[in-house]
């Protein structure tokens, strides 16, 4: 397998304290490349040793993964010996890094049906690693969240605790993941582009965030785990109360408008109408005072022209400082760097594009450029994105002189971008 220099998180990363895998797609995975499916199953465990050290290095302080359902019981006689032998070995590569990392073991699951071989070396791997509490990784065999739950039910049953005791930290306590630091799962990945939860840690993820990615498991790179990570730390976790971050207050008609004006405009190089509107359209979308917002309109006024002349690399710089003072005024922690790289590629792939067809690129840059600017997950962004790239389409028909209709058709996506965005921000 191949090893890549995984990419830092950008700074001001809201990062997940638990991280549940679900790692589905082994045995497809194996399949699609016309292998044995045990050949799918080692895959997936050497992927699983690779994305813990990586959950790690990205400050992630506890991972579970799903490695034995129980109801995976039903597959064949040689798939289940040849997992369990893998089992064995997943214990002692974790055991190695666990000492090395300071990483504390926990085995989450029935115990009365497992190899006994298997449960020693699990039961050995908790009592070695009970002292550490940098890290937790716990490895969820023969597992089920129904299970997990009837069998806390039955323990409180029968320490004959009243019922007027029963609250939701005591039953917690009789879970699998009693007596951890975080046992509610912040966000749960599940791969092979599959949609569902099925059962796990029913009890711990009333709150979670899923994150559905379509790769198989073996697939499932570090560098896609940083995206889930990402997406994850552009949502807005509201707990059924309010939103603790600021609303946008803009009218959607109105900012459409100055946008389109401001468009209009663009064949101006440099004047005071064309800085004006750029203010107007600050202070209106950002709710910036006018003072900051003639000097955010300074770099956004020249991010865009430079861009026009196709001088790329002086548009960048003009508009990472545009955003940066922007991040610095809306309080939201994207990346300068990274939102200016994104809007300059996207000038870039928008030009001269007569057809959503010929836009694929496009609107797949507009999309995490939203993602990251307004901290929402890439889906929430993709109607933003699809919207955003129709109104500069039609803006370059109207620019190529196809007729005046092409602007109102451009003003009309623009609003609807607008109050789609509104819609999702407020």
């Amino acid at each position: 397998m191949i090893r890549t220099k995984l990419s830092p998180l950008p700074k001001d990363t809201k990062v997940p304290n638990h991280v549940a895998i679900i790692p589905d797609g082994n045995r497809r995975w194996a399949r699609s490349k016309n292998l044995h499916t045990l050949k799918g199953h080692k895959a997936g465990f050497e992927r699983t040793v690779e994305l813990g050290r990586a959950m790690r290095n990205f400050g992630i302080h506890t991972t579970t993964i799903w490695g034995f359902s129980t109801e995976n019981w039903d597959r064949t006689e040689e798939e289940i010996n040849y997992l369990m032998k893998l089992y064995h070995k997943l214990v002692d590569d974790y055991l190695t890094d666990a000492h090395k990392e300071k990483i504390r073991i926990f085995h989450l699951g029935r115990k009365d049906r497992l190899p006994k071989s298997l449960i020693n070396k699990l039961t050995d791997a908790e009592k070695q690693t009970g002292h550490y509490t940098k890290f937790i990784v716990n490895i969820a065999l023969d597992y089920g969240g129904h299970d997990d739950i009837l069998r806390a039910v039955k323990k409180i049953v029968d320490k004959n605790i009243p019922s007027s005791e029963i609250d939701e930290e005591l039953f917690t306590s009789y879970t699998d993941l009693h007596n951890q630091p975080y046992p509610y799962v912040d966000l749960m990945i599940r791969t092979s582009g599959e949609q569902r939860t099925s059962g796990f840690l029913l009890w711990q993820s009333h709150y979670t965030e899923y994150y559905w990615e379509n790769s198989h498991f073996p697939d499932f790179t570090p560098e896609k785990l940083r995206e889930a990570i990402l997406d994850y730390s552009r949502r807005r976790r509201r707990f059924g109360g309010n939103d603790a971050e600021a609303h946008f207050k803009f009218k959607p008609e109105v900012i459409a408008k100055l946008e389109l004006n401001w468009w209009r405009l663009e064949s101006v190089p440099e004047g005071t109408r064309l800085r004006d509107y750029a203010v107007s359209h600050l202070v209106e979308q950002f709710g910036m005072s006018k003072t900051l917002a003639k000097k955010a309109a300074k770099y956004m006024v020249e991010g865009a022209l430079e861009g026009k002349a196709k001088k790329w690399g002086k548009s960048l710089e003009a508009m990472k400082q545009f955003y940066q003072l922007v991040r610095d005024e809306i309080k939201l922690a994207f990346e300068p760097s990274l939102a200016a790289s994104l809007q300059v590629k996207l000038w870039r792939e928008i030009e001269n594009k007569d057809d959503i067809e010929k836009a694929v690129e496009a609107r797949h840059t507009a999309r995490n450029l939203y993602a990251e600017v307004y901290r929402m997950s890439v889906y929430q962004a993709a109607k933003l994105a699809h919207l955003r790239v129709l109104a500069n389409i039609e803006k370059n028909l109207a620019e190529a002189g196809m007729g005046d209709h092409h602007w109102k058709k451009a003003q009309d996506y623009l609003e609807k971008f607008y109050f789609a965005l509104k819609e999702r921000i407020a």
